[in-house]
């Protein structure tokens, strides 16, 4: 059975670009996978916390040295990392906050790259472990940060969710970006048509 996670983190509830796109996203999934599995997770309902000590200490000792402190310290990421292998796709909606992303994807995605499950050392660099899957990342943003705009520069979010994505091992990654939205509708409808045409093809 085929299970996509979609993943939200706009904190905005009720008239998010993003969240709409990623409905508009999943309405077609479930279309080619009538029996497919949805999973949703929420990030400004239920935003993961920083990561502090006791969880990074958590994260470097062997398993089968964990005490019961360690296994509640991991316990939130143990269960998004689960949601994430059960994925066969990934799909990220992401306004742009100040030139990258809002801090709660930051913090989900600092508690799924985890050492040993998500990724390991080789003596040729870090190498994903999740490349089975696939990943959808939908943004939007006010202003027009594109490739090719005078602002290209200043967007850190395409490039750093497609390196996060790449350090776990997802190197097959769509992006769809709803560009300007703060000064109309072109940027949302050429957003929609990216979807339609994602699930055409």
């Amino acid at each position: 059975m085929a299970t996509l996670l979609v993943i939200h983190s706009s904190p905005n509830l009720q008239q998010s670009h993003t969240r709409a796109l990623a409905a508009r996203y999943v309405s077609q999934w479930q279309a080619r996978h009538p029996e497919g599995r949805v999973i949703e997770r929420d990030l400004a309902l239920a935003p993961p916390p920083h990561l502090d000590m006791a969880t990074i200490g958590a994260f470097y000792t062997p398993e089968a040295e964990r005490g019961a402190d360690a296994k509640a310290a991991l316990a939130l990421s143990d269960a998004l990392i689960a949601e994430l292998l059960a994925a066969d796709e990934v799909v990220i909606g992401a306004p742009m906050h100040n030139f990258s992303v809002p801090s709660a994807l930051k913090a989900w995605i600092d508690h799924i790259c985890r050492v040993g499950v998500t990724f390991r050392y080789t003596e040729q660099g870090p190498q994903g472990l999740l490349g089975d899957k696939r990943a959808v990342l939908i943004s939007a943003r006010g202003g027009n940060y594109g490739s090719g705009s005078p602002a290209s520069g200043m967007n850190h979010q395409d490039t750093y969710l497609r390196t996060v994505m790449s350090f776990i091992g997802i190197t097959e990654v769509a992006t769809i970006n709803a560009e300007g939205v703060a000064s109309g509708e072109a940027g949302l409808d050429q957003a929609q048509s990216q979807i339609d045409r994602l699930h055409a093809a």
